[in-house]
């Protein structure tokens, strides 16, 4: 069975490639998570493998909860999906698409998690820093990890800092035992 990441990744690259063409990126983006939020409701989601709800009650059942946000473009979108039994894949294809427009955009998300809350100042200067270092715009999420005991771990996608107190007493314990 392939990984649903897999799966979803055309249908994701095809509705980037539309939104960017046709200069649409934000309604695209709000209609995916939308859409993705219909196929999460529970109730939603059993009717997705039923099989006496025709692909084409789906599409109406999904655009008709989303309402006006989706456009004529993802009401074609998720009729196609429906189609191919690919309805389910919403909140992953949503999920990539975001990524994708944050990559189009230079935008990246970066979590920093630190032993203490910062300030707004410390946000600041923290993204300012991380901007220059990424050449992206930063979207700090803070959050707080008492364990860490002191600093902070900072997580750019697959970069990831470690400049907390534990991460380094737990190397000197490792090089003093080893």
């Amino acid at each position: 069975m392939a990984d649903r990441t897999t799966i979803a990744r055309p249908y994701a690259k095809a509705a980037f490639a539309d939104a960017s063409a046709a200069r649409t990126l934000g309604e695209w983006s709000r209609a995916l998570a939308i859409g993705a939020q219909v196929v999460r409701d529970p109730r939603v989601a059993r009717l997705l493998d039923n099989p006496e709800v025709s692909p084409a009650q789906l599409a109406e059942l999904v655009a008709g909860i989303a309402g006006p946000d989706l456009t004529p473009a993802a009401r074609n979108f998720v009729t196609e999906l429906a189609g191919n039994h690919r309805l389910g894949y919403l909140p992953e294809i949503s999920s990539l698409f975001e990524k994708l427009k944050d990559a189009y955009e230079g935008v990246a998300d970066v979590t920093v998690t630190s032993a203490a809350p910062l300030d707004a100042a410390q946000q600041q200067r923290l993204s300012q820093a991380l901007a220059k270092r990424l050449k992206r715009e930063i979207r700090l999420h803070c959050e707080t990890d008492p364990r860490l005991i002191g600093g902070a771990v900072l997580q750019a996608g697959d970069l990831v800092i470690d400049g907390s107190l534990r991460s380094k007493l737990e190397r000197m314990t490792y090089e003093l035992t080893a």
